[in-house]
């Protein structure tokens, strides 16, 4: 067995943020979780819809988990969402951003069943 090598001297650290940095990072997190919110909150009564979502995210939705926007929905719960996920090949981990073109497609097919 090799004995434990040094740190890479190579490999910098990220910069550390300024005051100002950190606070403008932390309101534009809490203005992205309002946004999601209230998103996941219209998808519960019905005043927006999923497929088109999906279909044509915003950029704040870009970062959030399919599951859990699915979770969201009306007569949605954890089993389906995931019986529906595996059907499509999707990763319970999956962000809306990082679904594929087939993904989006087959996915918004499937919820209109």
């Amino acid at each position: 067995m090799a004995p434990p090598s040094a740190p890479d001297s190579t490999l910098a650290a990220a910069p550390e943020r300024s005051l100002d940095q950190r606070r403008e990072a932390l309101k534009k997190a809490n203005d992205i979780r309002t946004k999601r919110a209230q998103l996941k909150r219209d998808l519960k009564a019905g005043r927006a819809q999923v497929h088109g979502l999906l279909l044509d995210p915003p950029a704040y939705m870009e970062s959030a988990k399919v599951s859990d926007i699915l979770i969201a929905v009306p007569k949605y719960g954890r089993v389906k969402v995931n019986k529906v996920l595996n059907q499509c090949r999707i990763s319970p981990s999956k962000t809306i951003g990082g679904l594929s073109a087939r993904q989006r497609a087959e996915l918004v097919d499937n919820l209109r069943r």
